[in-house]
């Protein structure tokens, strides 16, 4: 899976960028921050322009990241896929057969290690890593887990989404508008 070619992942925090994006050509949209209340009809409008939807599930205002919240988001709106730190969330999105996003934080040693065996255990189908501007830790993430790398966080420009990609990562996540018309 490679986001149909698609290198910048849209990422929305606010609802007007949502409009925006609704009429771009992007056919994958990560959801960041939202409330609860909001989810259905963003999923709605989302479907009506063919628009795929990637929850960061550990970001739902009023929502529960863990085990039960997964399964309402899997059965009740069905994204295309879930953004999360937690095994709980990563295993049950893989489990409904939703693409599952392990969220890293390079933070030291100890928090890398502790997510690539979390990360061995979930064997997700991607791992986000952030931030997005440590090119050489995209290739180190992705050598060491075997698993696919999109990357995000302290994406300013857009030599910051070439160096990401050219270090490996199959995509790059951005709040960023000025980077959502980037084509390389």
């Amino acid at each position: 899976m490679d986001f149909n070619g698609q290198k910048v992942l849209p990422a929305i925090k606010k609802m007007k960028d949502f409009e925006m994006v609704l009429e771009s050509n992007y056919e994958y949209i990560v959801i960041l921050e939202i409330h609860i209340s909001q989810l259905a009809s963003v999923m709605k409008y989302a479907a009506n322009k063919q628009k795929k939807i990637i929850l960061h599930a550990d970001l739902i205002q009023g929502l529960k990241s863990d085990k039960n919240a997964a399964e309402f988001l899997c059965h009740n709106l069905k994204p295309a896929g879930l953004i999360s730190t937690r095994g709980d969330v990563l295993k049950t999105a893989k489990k409904n057969n939703i693409l599952a996003i392990q969220r890293i934080f390079l933070i030291d040693t100890i928090a890398l290690e502790t997510s690539y065996k979390l990360a061995a255990n979930v064997q997700p189908d991607y791992i986000e890593v952030l931030p997005g501007v440590l090119p050489q830790y995209i290739e180190k993430v992705r050598n060491d887990t075997n698993i696919e790398i999109i990357t995000g966080g302290l994406i300013d420009n857009e030599d910051d989404v070439k160096q990401a990609l050219d270090a490996g990562a199959k995509a790059v996540t951005t709040s960023n508008t000025d980077l959502w018309n980037f084509v390389g």
